[in-house]
């Protein structure tokens, strides 16, 4: 048995992307359909494989276009994107996950196969949800332990 957890196990495989050609106001149309705080944006290699290129936050929407006074219809999501991009591998720990997102003051990982190909998305609340269910198991063993040493007294 396995007892590390990876972004592999943790991360969401279904990820909304987009592309760099997308108009701003239609990445945040989609990001309110979906009710993302970001979109993952790809090159597509083929039909199956898409390389991660950016990511497009709504931060970087607010502050980027909106504050700068820009036009979202005739911006492009490449324009508006963090091209400078942190990715995971499956196998990064959950530590790795944690040290990438404070490092880089960041809170999505998009998660990456060989050849840098999208395999899925991790969020700091993904790495919550997986240490609370990790301390749980630690909570019960160790209830299960005083109430075995409980019954053992005279």
């Amino acid at each position: 048995m396995r007892l590390t957890l990876t972004a592999g196990d943790i991360c969401c495989r279904i990820v909304t992307i987009a592309y760099p050609s997308m108009a701003l106001d239609e990445a945040a149309r989609l990001m309110r359909e979906r009710s993302v705080g970001c979109l993952v944006v790809v090159q597509e290699v083929s039909r199956d494989e898409s390389i991660v290129v950016g990511v497009l936050t709504d931060r970087d929407i607010a502050m980027g276009v909106v504050a700068a006074d820009r036009d979202a219809h005739a911006t492009r999501v490449g324009d508006a994107m963090t091209s400078k991009v942190v990715t995971a591998r499956e196998d990064d720990t959950i530590l790795d996950l944690l040290a990438m997102m404070r490092r880089s003051k960041i809170r999505r990982i998009p998660v990456t196969g060989p050849r840098n190909v999208l395999v899925g998305i991790v969020t700091l609340d993904d790495v919550l949800q997986a240490v609370a269910q990790q301390m749980q198991a630690v909570a019960a063993a160790v209830s299960a332990a005083t109430s075995h040493e409980r019954a053992a007294l005279p």
